[in-house]
């Protein structure tokens, strides 16, 4: 990978800092930021079609894939992009995800769980409205970085990032940034 430095558009970054990744280097951010939301991704895939085909084992895979995230600073499909694919693509591993996108990932588990007793307690129409908020929201922030629960949970528990200073401002100061290893 080419060492031009990279910048992110401000309201990316920002969106980026919101769900906790404020402690990241812009260029590592802009290098990775289309991987990152490959979890985002799957998790919005899982939940539409769990929703879809209000399959409680699909949502139940889904809410437990949503808790693993929730609990853990590594997503588990950050792994698979870790440990595989960025090898292939010669990119840097992504970074932990911090406390808001946890948050978010603790919430999204909560709600599928609902969505799948919905359906499993024979009240479709509560499932399928319940299913359509992970659904979208994870689609969301799959496509645009934009997470909802990140900006309430920075709102009502952390407070806004701090934000980042450009060059005649000097740099706040980053953290390392350690991606746990695979046991």
């Amino acid at each position: 990978m080419t060492t031009a430095a990279r910048t992110l558009d401000p309201k990316r970054l920002r969106r980026l800092d919101i769900q906790g990744y404020d402690s990241v280097p812009e260029d590592h951010l802009a290098e990775i930021v289309p991987w990152n939301r490959l979890a985002y991704g799957v998790c919005a895939s899982l939940a539409i079609a769990g929703t879809a085909l209000a399959a409680v084992p699909l949502l139940l895979a889904a809410a437990g894939l949503a808790l693993w995230a929730a609990l853990s600073p590594v997503h588990p499909v950050d792994h698979l992009y870790n440990h595989g694919i960025r090898r292939l693509t010669g990119t840097r591993p992504l970074p932990p995800r911090g406390a808001p996108s946890r948050a978010a990932c603790g919430l999204g588990a909560a709600w599928l769980l609902a969505t799948a007793a919905a359906f499993a307690l024979s009240a479709p129409t509560a499932g399928y409205l319940l299913g359509a908020v992970p659904a979208t929201l994870a689609t969301i922030v799959a496509t645009t970085d934009l997470c909802i629960p990140s900006m309430v949970f920075r709102r009502l528990i952390l407070g806004p990032p701090k934000p980042r200073t450009g060059a005649a401002g000097g740099v706040r100061p980053v953290e390392t940034v350690r991606v746990p290893a695979i046991h």
